[in-house]
């Protein structure tokens, strides 16, 4: 058994976790040595109570690790540790890094200038699309875009990073063979390919009240800073922008309507010291040292337009139905047999390559 192999165990065993996983590393040198341990011996460790102990010691009747290995390669993926190089390094400073990090796609050297963008699942069009907006362009400048995957913000981030043909990486609140929600089982694929999806939580875990915090400290900790862009007093989001404080991270906040429920956790974030972010720009210029503004390109917000680039298929459905006369989005759902969530996001990515308008009352028209 290699060490790879005995924290993918230990990772299966219940009672322990990153921090107990690091205390036994010091006192017995690698993982296959922890596994290879005695109750009494397990039972030295400073902060190894019973329960863990006996888990550990027992592992063997508890764990099947041939068929989580054997899972390993039949989906697809790998397994990462703290060893590897390819480990987030920024996660690996935090103080509980995951010790077994499940990983399809992959995590390159350009995600070391990674930020975080979270919010509330149940958004308003506002949220979303200034998600979509600001993954864009970060996206666009070679920032790795880092979300949930989850419903409403997180989406809206994912979609807008890979609109700008950039890197996102989704960080998973269960086993990596499980799509929730099942809605986004195409837009992990996508994000699979164009950067990575990933989970410390081994295969068939399901989602639960404990794993979204846990999931929350890796979106946290391996990113410079976090963007909330919509979230209310009682969203997970501040979970992250708590984290992402505590580990000593930049701290985004996005204004929204003083009156808008959805606004009042970034308002609060403001007050408390984040700063308030209206454009990619107010991100890059805090890490003025990695994206200096001579040596990026300009953002569309720089320029007003972007450079030609391809357009997907369902982008060139969508602006084949448009023309100047104008045109409302269930008209374009209509004509195109596209589900809805994709008209939006082509209609999106059409609006930030100038090529088409939106007006008031959520209607289109090509741009002349």
């Amino acid at each position: 058994m290699d060490a790879t192999e005995a924290l993918v165990a230990l990772n299966l065993v219940e009672h322990v976790g990153p921090v107990r996983v690091r205390q036994l590393l010091d006192h017995f040198g690698d993982a296959p040595a922890i596994l290879r341990a005695s109750r009494a011996q397990l039972l030295q460790v400073r902060g190894i109570g019973e329960d863990t102990a006996n888990a550990i010691a027992n592992w063997e009747k508890t764990v099947d690790l041939a068929g989580e290995l054997q899972r390993v390669r039949d989906f697809g993926c790998r397994v990462l540790t703290p060893a590897d190089a390819e480990y987030p390094e920024l996660l690996r400073q935090i103080y509980d890094p995951p010790i077994a990090l499940y990983v399809k796609g992959a995590l390159t050297d350009r995600d070391k200038n990674a930020v975080a963008m979270v919010g509330s699942r149940r958004t308003t069009h506002y949220g979303q699309e200034t998600a979509r907006k600001l993954a864009y362009q970060l996206a666009y400048t070679g920032v790795t875009v880092v979300s949930g995957g989850a419903r409403g913000i997180d989406t809206a981030a994912h979609q807008g990073a890979l609109s700008a043909k950039g890197r996102t990486v989704a960080v998973l609140g269960t086993g990596i063979n499980l799509v929730f929600p099942p809605e986004n089982a195409e837009l992990f694929e996508r994000i699979a390919a164009n950067g990575a999806v990933i989970t410390q939580f081994p295969f068939n875990r399901p989602a639960d009240k404990q794993t979204f915090p846990i999931r929350n400290r890796i979106v946290a900790g391996m990113t410079l800073g976090t963007v909330v862009v919509e979230a209310d007093l009682n969203s997970g989001a501040l979970i992250t922008a708590g984290m992402a404080n505590d580990y000593g991270r930049q701290l985004f906040a996005v204004p929204g309507r003083v009156d808008s429920p959805q606004s009042k956790g970034c308002h609060d974030l403001i007050k408390k010291g984040a700063k308030l972010c209206e454009s990619a720009e107010d991100i890059l210029s805090e890490f003025e040292y990695l994206f200096p503004p001579a040596n990026r390109p300009p953002t569309p917000a720089d320029t007003g337009t972007l450079p030609a680039l391809e357009l997907s298929a369902h982008e060139q459905t969508v602006f084949a139905l448009l023309d100047t006369e104008e045109k409302s989005v269930d008209e374009v759902i209509r004509g195109s047999g596209l589900p809805a969530s994709a008209v939006s996001v082509a209609l999106f990515s059409l609006e930030m390559k100038r090529l088409v308008k939106q007006l008031p009352g959520k209607l289109f028209v090509r741009n002349r």
